[in-house]
């Protein structure tokens, strides 16, 4: 495995593998963890990037135009190596362009930047998906980062309480990885979810609109994770029934419909990028220890 890009101050401490620009751990001034650390008996996954398309496509196929390629879920992004492209003590940024492997499966010039950056007691990681072709370029894009269940120091049943109080409509998939178009009544009340493992029998929880851009993941003690969004307007929340995590995922596109072909630009949410212009998403954990600052 390549060497982690390592960055760190006073209270946290961030590894960063060229693999996929994934967070490979993020440890507090205690030594403890709040990433999940990829064990492969549950799932290797820690923090990877969806792109260029979030989700699952019709039978893995997708089409742009007359253009048509096999793709696997959730893009080629989280499976290809990045390059080192900046580096200080609190950031580091990893950039991937299009290849010829790349532009087989889409069809594309894109550079992809995935910066990390640290701030006190917060993490901010920041993407920036820049459309270098002479055409207007669709895709969609995720972030997956898999937190601690439960979180350290944390005892008791955990809570995802929305900043905005909401009572966002619930989608799920169907057994083909497919969204079902089809809003079940919310599982938050007054914008609060109490976590229980069978909540994922059924796989990830989707909110397409309106879970705003920030959360809390608590517990009734110990510490609480602050987690923030920007530029991102979907919220889906998983974990592989049983496992020691819970992955926040603020996204701007999901996974394609179970009635829709398997054009780019029929996904809901997807972006459309015009040539030459460049759009940001980011998200910021904060990690708040007992309340001490």
């Amino acid at each position: 495995m390549a060497a982690l890009t390592r960055i760190g101050n006073e209270h946290l401490s961030v590894g960063v593998s060229p693999l996929g620009a994934e967070t490979q751990y993020l440890r507090d001034s205690n030594g403890r963890d709040w990433l999940w650390n990829g064990d492969a008996d549950w799932w290797t996954g820690r923090s990877p990037l969806l792109f260029p398309i979030v989700g699952a496509a019709p039978q893995d196929q997708i089409a742009v135009g007359d253009f048509t390629a096999t793709m696997a879920k959730h893009g080629f992004a989280r499976k290809s190596q990045f390059t080192l492209v900046e580096a200080s003590d609190t950031a580091c940024t990893h950039q991937l362009t299009d290849s010829d492997e790349t532009r087989a499966i889409y069809p594309f010039a894109f550079a992809l930047r995935l910066t990390h950056q640290l701030a006190g007691h917060a993490l901010t990681v920041t993407a920036e998906v820049e459309n270098r072709s002479d055409s207007d370029m669709p895709f969609g894009f995720g972030f997956h980062p898999a937190f601690r269940w439960p979180l350290p120091g944390s005892s008791g049943a955990h809570q995802v309480v929305l900043d905005n109080g909401a009572e966002p409509s619930l989608y799920r998939l169907n057994s083909d990885g497919l969204l079902v178009d089809t809003p079940l009544p919310s599982p938050f009340v007054a914008g609060e979810l109490t976590l229980v493992a069978g909540l994922f029998e059924a796989d990830a929880m989707i909110f397409p609109t309106g879970a705003g851009t920030g959360l809390t993941l608590q517990s009734g003690s110990g510490p609480k994770l602050r987690f923030t969004w920007d530029g991102l307007p979907n919220l889906a929340l998983w974990q592989k029934p049983g496992a020691p995590y819970i992955c926040l995922e603020p996204w701007h596109g999901t996974a394609a419909t179970s009635t829709s072909g398997p054009q780019l630009t029929d996904r809901p949410h997807g972006v459309l990028l015009p040539a030459g212009q460049s759009q940001s998403f980011a998200f910021t954990v904060d990690i708040e220890n007992d309340g001490a600052r």
